[in-house]
């Protein structure tokens, strides 16, 4: 008589299917929203032209505006970029509403500065939510494993027994035994941090993945669903600057669309307070160093506003699209920004969490080594299956064969992605400054790198594979400086330096792992001792 299994059971097999079939998936969402943790250092050390002068915003935003006027003196709008400690440069773009992206200075002369075309760190960080495949495919593929993720969570806690042992236990040498501590010591030791990061990464896209209530309440716009989630705006009282944020709103969409035809009006200039007069400003409200950028609209003409930026980081409630606007000839407050509702509060503290960009550095490298022990978890747990399924796929040739492809494509999951991501910082170094298309063959090198970490996983044994591919991500890593220049030479500032240092520390942790997998999987052989019986190579 079969008995029913029970719910350990039951978990046990859902945690590990779960796990094996969207594991390489999410070791891949991982691994790139941890490098993601440092974007715009990664940014930084991928166009090395550019130079950290120690420049303050308020001399930069005297070299933007003097740039701007003398060159789009007649633009409908302008964006600035400030140099903040993260990213020190000053940025600056008109007729166009998104930040940055275009015309860079330095911010010691007021001079344009070309620098090499690059993917730059954005690339993981756009990989991290779509795997680089089209957005919203690739936002519904990531939420799937998202769910995936909680799944083998939840049912990864219900098969504990020993829960609390495990946060204490790892025997290390001792084949399958040790598999199995590592995987439950990195699941275990940071449980709380694993529900959260993918908790709070399902929740920032909750109007694509369940839109039924924006479709219900707001017709499917998702715009006007988040301005009713924040609460009246806060406005001045000064019937100046009231007057002016009125004439501004009228005149930006008649003067706005003439001057985008062409057709330029001899209306009189308007005098413009100077722009850095507004980050002082600013930063009584949002705090000292907390600004990132500045909009001006219809600048010159009536009407003309000023909108200061603050950094994301500025308190963990994520504050992209923020603002405070000033009237941009008489400084008065035209609208502070309003707090948002406690629906719109939840969502967006939620996606603090998740982008981890309050706290300045110590809480990224908080996130950055949770992240690192996350990859861990999903990498002995890809790694225990094959353990533990080679004997029983000794006695089927079907098993055999479906084992060999799960071990070929856990060392191109782990050890390739590894290899893919440190080749790209090295092709954008020794590709030509100067080749056409070069951010697609960047690419093209990170790509096809990783297609033949894949390839080389299933032509060698497993053992060999692993250590070979982690072997060469080692000698990748602590060679960068050769090709960096962030240690020594004219590239080289606390940024840079910083980057690579930690490379050269992830190198000489992989060349260590490279010499310690003697037990992950290896091929099947006849051991005489055990009368011809099949079983490991470990060495």
């Amino acid at each position: 008589m079969n008995r029913r299994p029970t719910l350990t059971q039951s978990m046990s097999g859902l945690h590990t299917w779960a796990g094996l079939l969207i594991g390489w998936v999410l070791y891949a969402i991982f691994l790139t929203g941890t490098l993601a943790v440092f974007d715009r250092e990664i940014n930084w050390w991928m166009q090395p032209e550019f130079r950290d002068r120690g420049v303050d915003q308020v001399r930069a935003a005297q070299h933007a505006q003097r740039w701007l006027e003398d060159k789009h003196a007649g633009a409908p709008n302008w964006s600035i970029t400030l140099p903040t400690e993260r990213a020190p440069l000053l940025s600056v773009s008109a007729g166009e509403r998104r930040r940055g992206g275009g015309q860079v200075l330095d911010a010691e002369t007021g001079e344009p500065v070309k620098a090499r075309d690059t993917v730059d760190g954005n690339f993981f960080f756009r990989f991290h939510y779509t795997l680089h495949m089209p957005r919203d495919i690739g936002v519904w593929a990531v939420g799937f494993a998202g769910m995936a993720m909680l799944v083998a969570l939840v049912s990864g806690v219900i098969i504990h027994k020993k829960i609390f042992k495990d946060f204490f236990t790892f025997r290390p040498g001792k084949g399958q035994r040790s598999w199995l501590d590592g995987h439950n010591a990195s699941g275990v030791l940071l449980l709380p941090f694993h529900l959260m990061i993918t908790y709070t990464g399902l929740v920032i896209f909750f109007t694509i993945y369940m839109p039924a209530a924006m479709d219900a309440f707001y017709g499917g716009d998702r715009v006007a669903m988040l301005r009713d989630g924040r609460e009246a705006a806060v406005e001045q009282v000064d019937e100046r600057g009231e007057d002016e944020a009125r004439k501004g709103e009228r005149l930006r969409g008649a003067e706005g669309q003439r001057l985008e035809r062409g057709h330029r009006t001899a209306a009189p200039r308007l005098d413009m307070l100077p722009l850095e007069r507004f980050i002082e400003r600013a930063e009584a409200h949002y705090g000292r160093g907390m600004i990132a950028g500045l909009s001006v609209s219809n600048p010159g003409r009536h009407g003309a506003q000023v909108t200061v930026r603050p950094l994301l980081g500025s308190r963990i409630e994520l504050t992209k699209g923020e603002g405070i606007v000033f009237d941009a000839a008489t400084g008065a407050l035209v609208q502070a920004p309003s707090p948002s509702r406690a629906t719109l509060l939840t969502q967006r503290v939620m996606a603090g969490l998740h982008f981890a960009q309050f706290g300045g550095y110590p809480m990224r490298w908080i996130y950055f080594v949770c992240g690192l022990v996350s990859c861990v978890m999903i990498a002995t747990g890809l790694v225990l299956y094959t353990v533990k399924k080679r004997k029983q796929a000794a006695a089927s040739p079907t098993g055999r064969r479906f084992l060999r492809v799960v071990e070929g494509l856990n060392v191109a999951a782990v050890a390739g992605l590894t290899v893919a991501c440190i080749a790209l910082l090295w092709a954008n170094r020794l590709l030509p400054v100067t080749l056409a298309e070069r951010t697609g063959w960047e690419l093209r090198i990170f790509f096809g790198i990783w297609s033949l970490s894949l390839i080389h996983g299933w032509l060698r044994p497993p053992r060999k594979a692993w250590r070979e591919q982690f072997g060469g991500a080692a000698v990748l890593c602590m060679a960068l400086p050769a090709v960096g220049g962030g240690l020594v030479g004219e590239a080289a500032d606390p940024i840079r330096f910083g980057l690579e240092a930690c490379v050269v520390v992830t190198g000489v942790l992989l060349a260590w792992l490279a010499r310690s997998v003697s037990c992950a999987p290896a091929p099947l052989v006849r051991d005489r001792s055990t009368g011809g019986a099949l079983s490991e190579v470990c060495k």
